[in-house]
C-alpha cells in the first residue's frame, strides 16, 4: 500500500475542498463566477500547480462562459461546482433552464455571439448536460 512520506506536509490536490458558489443569475453575477474560480484555482496551485500555464486561464474562460449562458438564456439563479480530480477540474453549472444548450452559427463579421459552446467543446476534455423539470447542469472537465 502506498503512502506519502512522513513529515511531508505539502497539501494534495486531494486536500483541495470542492467549492459551491450560488449566485442570483445578475449580470454582474459573471465577474462573481469568476472570482470564485480564480479563488479555488489558487487554492489548488498550492498544492498541485497546473501542468501547462494556460490551464488556469481556460478553466476562467470555461466559468465565464458558462456563467454569461446562465445569466442570458437561464432566468433566475445558478450555482457554480467546481471540484479537483485526479487529473484536472471538474466545473458544473446549474440553472433554472432545462433546455439543453445548443451550438448557433458564429459569423465574427457580425457580431452577436455564438463561439461559447464551441469554446467549451474545443477546451474541455468532457462536456456533458444532465436535465430535469428544475433546470439543468452543464458538466465540463478540463485538464489541470
Amino acid at each position: 500500500m502506498a503512502t506519502e512520506p512522513r513529515g511531508n506536509d505539502s497539501l494534495t490536490s486531494w486536500a483541495i475542498p470542492s467549492r459551491t458558489a450560488c449566485f442570483a443569475g445578475e449580470p454582474q453575477d459573471v465577474t462573481g463566477a469568476r472570482l470564485a474560480a480564480e479563488g479555488f484555482l489558487r487554492d489548488l496551485s498550492r498544492a498541485s500547480p497546473p501542468s501547462e500555464p494556460e490551464y488556469w486561464h481556460d478553466i476562467v474562460l470555461i466559468v465565464t462562459e458558462l456563467a454569461s449562458n446562465a445569466v442570458q438564456y437561464a432566468p433566475g439563479p445558478f450555482d457554480l461546482h467546481l471540484r479537483p480530480t485526479f487529473d484536472g477540474v471538474h466545473v458544473t453549472l446549474h440553472d433554472t433552464n432545462p433546455t439543453p444548450p445548443a451550438p448557433r452559427p458564429f459569423h465574427p463579421n457580425s457580431g452577436g455571439g455564438g463561439i461559447g459552446w464551441h469554446l467549451i467543446h474545443t477546451l474541455c476534455s468532457q462536456v456533458s448536460v444532465v436535465s430535469d423539470d428544475g433546470g439543468k447542469d452543464v458538466h465540463v472537465f478540463l485538464p489541470w
